[in-house]
């Protein structure tokens, strides 16, 4: 079953490329077909009339090497073999907090374990990205703390004590937010449900019954138990296959559950994940086997086509001929149109929306958003809206550095876009319209 994910986020990344610009002056020529801001413009002050111009420009990728990825929206779990960008894979890191302080077990001699759960709750039914099915699933416990007051990025690494905790025989599950989860006789929202080793749950009511004062409060418990790393083991993917999938950590759904027996009667103790516990998302990409490690930092080879990816790449478009706009020009209206490469029914849809920035100066990592833009399914195109951009060139306010594509949720997606460069072997290559007026 193929479902492909329909958030709103997506990628970034850039190249080398060249664009049409078409300079469309409402003056004396082009006066009755252009009527766009007519009344707004003192015929007494028009002077001139700019000319349709082609502009040379330079796109290409630069990866990021400090994403950060804490608390973010969701937690992301899952790899995928992607046949244009390589492997995908992402990792949860999570904090657990008691769901209530110095809870009473009784005479813990009498507990029979009957289950230890980990409980993750999809966003959404299409909460994700590429296939669905089967992937093998890991998680260890935590040797060192995390901190919901720290900064941590997708690269970060935490280390654990003791081995997997997963059942062993049941680390393979079906990954699919489509289906129908029941827990007990109650039907509830699709959750991935992990069902880990009961020696650890056996540990936890050892620990309070040894009195040692872990179960007194939130500070002491995260303290003996410094939480999870969850991730997925898929040895030797296919290609096209696999998937990233989108959970929503800070739901009550969301927790790790104890199911036991007590004298006869069956019982349940909650550790949860809140807005209160420290969580971060570890990402690895492996494109050195693609065209985008070619692309990523050269003006040449994106020409054909140049990519965008989730915590990997990030699209540069330079237009150096901007700076030759007159500088007593207003711009009307400016548009660059982007053209994707995307066939009906892949796994890998293009982003529902990217994000626009530049930076204040040349090299500067900080950037300094302008706008998004929607992906049209029906163009198979992104249209970027630059016309305040291109008025702070001409006007000097704004540095012509160049224009940074990404994903609206960059830190939060497993996507990725492959747009069609100046020189493409497609139908539609990219474009930029622009129609100013000298005055």
């Amino acid at each position: 079953m193929n479902h492909t994910q329909k958030l709103m986020w997506r990628k970034g990344i850039s190249l080398s490329v060249t664009f049409l610009l078409c300079l469309c002056l409402g003056s004396a020529c082009k006066k009755k077909e252009n009527t766009l801001g007519q009344n707004n413009i003192d015929q007494n002050e028009l002077l001139s009339s700019a000319t349709t111009d082609t502009f040379s420009i330079t796109s290409f990728s630069y990866l990021n090497d400090s994403i950060i990825s804490d608390n973010a929206p969701f937690g992301i779990l899952g790899s995928y073999n992607d046949p244009k960008f390589g492997q995908y894979s992402s990792e949860i890191y999570t904090q657990f907090r008691l769901s209530g302080l110095s809870p009473i077990f009784g005479d813990v001699s009498g507990i029979v374990v009957d289950s230890l759960v980990l409980a993750l709750e999809y966003v959404s039914p299409s909460s994700f990205y590429g296939k669905t099915g089967n992937q093998t699933i890991e998680v260890y416990e935590l040797n060192e703390g995390l901190h919901i007051d720290s900064t941590y990025y997708s690269s970060d690494l935490k280390t654990h004590t003791g081995g997997d905790l997963v059942t062993p025989g049941s680390a393979v599950l079906d990954m699919d937010p489509t289906t129908i989860t029941v827990v007990g006789t109650d039907t509830v929202d699709t959750q991935l449900r992990i069902h880990l080793n009961t020696s650890r749950a056996d540990a936890f009511f050892s620990e309070w019954n040894s009195a040692t004062g872990s179960f007194d409060d939130n500070d002491a418990f995260l303290s003996y138990f410094k939480g999870l790393h969850i991730k997925t083991n898929n040895f030797a993917q296919n290609s096209n296959e696999g998937g990233a999938f989108y959970f929503n950590l800070s739901d009550p759904a969301s927790k790790l559950t104890i199911y036991y027996t007590q004298d006869g009667t069956q019982k349940t103790y909650d550790f949860l994940i809140n807005s209160s516990c420290a969580d971060f998302n570890h990402v690895d990409i492996d494109n050195s086997m693609s065209n985008v490690s070619t692309v990523i930092n050269d003006t040449v080879s994106g020409q054909i086509e140049y990519y965008a990816q989730s915590f990997g790449a990030r699209a540069v478009i330079r237009i150096p001929g901007l700076d030759n706009i007159p500088s007593n020009a207003v711009v009307h209206t400016a548009a660059l149109i982007l053209p994707v490469q995307h066939q009906t029914g892949s796994n890998y849809e293009p982003s529902a929306d990217i994000s626009v920035a530049i930076t204040e100066r040349e090299g500067d990592s900080q950037l300094f958003g302008i706008g998004t833009a929607a992906y049209n399914s029906y163009a198979k195109a992104y249209e970027v809206d630059l016309r305040s951009y291109i008025q702070g060139v001409v006007s000097n306010s704004t540095g012509n550095h160049g224009i940074i594509l990404s994903p609206v949720l960059y830190n939060t997606s497993a996507e990725r876009i492959i747009f069609n460069g100046p020189n493409t072997i497609n139908k539609e290559n990219p474009i930029l319209k622009i129609i100013y007026t000298e005055f």
